[in-house]
């Protein structure tokens, strides 16, 4: 008997017992689904990482107080930066190109009975470049409102929205804990950034944010939360690290350990990168059991169907199928039971994938390498699992099944 003939044997064989091998290939089916989800959602968390790290802005180094230990703990860093060191770093670093202070904190902010819980921003002119930030409608902060101590806020467009509606923010006043500030500008939406509403910002003279809002701090000037530094190439930003860092240890005059951290966009995607790789190999490690209880699935049903076809068995050697025959069919009918329910799982994955994009952030990754990968492997188990049953199967005798029949 040739090998098609196998093939259309197994194959009457199979859509006779249509519900019998619907419930076998279940758990093939779950378990491709689940392996090319998880996988998938794993690959477009890493793409939604990597695209919210690059909207902080391009080529962008983060100067960070505290040590390098300190911003792994779960307390908040000393704040030892000062406004002065962002100026030393944009007048003695050569390879940078702007430097933005910056002030954070939220506050109630207010107009007319209506009231929103601000992010508020204490920021410099150069903002608005390092960060990516574009403004809609008015102004951002300038330096002349730096050297006033001006009370202007310039407004994310959500805020906006929920203090403003469809009145004309611009000219206006907010208030602000114990002070009033004129809205010159309106932000363009620029979305979430791990996690936080980049809409809901309210951006102030950084110097009216420290005079007025949360006060000096420390002796040595104006304490602020980070300072971005925009690297003029991306080729630069290794050289431009290590002399920001050599400029603030001799500004803070370091002997010992840093009392400040400079971490790239390279450092914080490679940090995200590995938390989201991890996650991702634990849910397809997971999803993968799934496959091995639909292989064991698979070897149960096959010795039920070796008991149940006992006659057909016996009767087939009987006529002349050799034990290569017998173990053949029942091989084939194994192969094709995973193979079919790989092929419908990798749909319905697939299929999950894409609506997993089109309900939530993540983009639709869909690993080409994973759907051969568990297409591959469910085949795999098919075979694997298959071969001790068919094994049975053609050790029958031919006697002694008619006989039990």
């Amino acid at each position: 008997m040739n090998f098609l003939e196998h093939v259309k044997m197994a194959t009457q064989t199979l859509v006779a017992h249509k519900m019998r091998s619907s419930l076998t290939m279940l758990g093939i089916i779950i378990g491709n689904a689940s392996v090319i989800g998880m996988i998938g959602v794993g690959e477009g968390a890493q793409e939604f990482v990597s695209q919210q790290v690059n909207s902080f802005g391009p080529n962008v180094l983060f100067v960070l107080p505290g040590s390098p230990e300190a911003q792994s703990r779960p307390v908040y860093p000393p704040q030892t930066l000062v406004l002065e060191d962002a100026t030393a770093i944009a007048e003695q670093v050569p390879s940078v190109k702007e430097v933005a202070p910056s002030i954070t904190g939220s506050e109630l902010m207010s107009y007319r009975g209506k009231n929103s819980s601000a992010a508020l921003v204490g920021a410099t002119p150069e903002y608005l470049t390092v960060r990516g930030f574009d403004v809609a409608r008015g102004r951002f902060i300038s330096d002349l409102d730096l050297k006033r101590n001006e009370q202007v806020v310039a407004l994310g467009s959500e805020i906006a929205e929920q203090l403003f509606g469809n009145e004309d923010p611009l000219g206006k006043s907010v208030r602000l804990k114990d002070i009033t500030l004129q809205v010159v500008g309106v932000m363009r939406p620029k979305g979430s950034t791990l996690g936080n509403n980049q809409d809901m910002n309210a951006f102030i003279p950084v110097t009216t944010m420290a005079n007025r809002i949360v006060g000096k701090t420390s002796p040595y000037g104006i304490q602020v939360t980070f300072i971005s530094v925009s690297v003029e190439d991306q080729s630069k930003m290794p050289a431009a690290q290590f002399q920001i860092e050599n400029l603030l240890r001799l500004r803070h005059k370091i002997t010992n350990e840093d009392d400040f951290t400079v971490q790239s966009q390279k450092e914080l995607m490679d940090r995200l990168s590995k938390i989201t790789g991890a996650l991702t190999l634990l849910l397809a490690a997971t999803a993968a059991i799934s496959l091995f209880v639909g292989g064991i699935g698979i070897m149960n049903i096959m010795l039920v169907s070796v008991t149940e076809r006992t006659q057909e068995i016996g009767l087939r050697k009987a006529i002349g199928a050799s034990q290569r025959d017998i173990l053949m069919q029942f091989i084939i009918e194994a192969v094709i039971l995973s193979a079919v329910g790989g092929l419908i799982g990798t749909t319905v994955g697939v299929s999950g994938i894409f609506i997993i994009g089109m309900l939530t952030p993540l983009e639709a990754g869909i690993s080409p390498v994973a759907i051969g990968l568990a297409v591959s492997v469910s085949g795999g188990i098919g075979l694997f699992f298959g071969v001790f049953p068919a094994k049975q199967a053609a050790k029958l005798d031919p006697i002694v099944a008619l006989r039990s029949a």
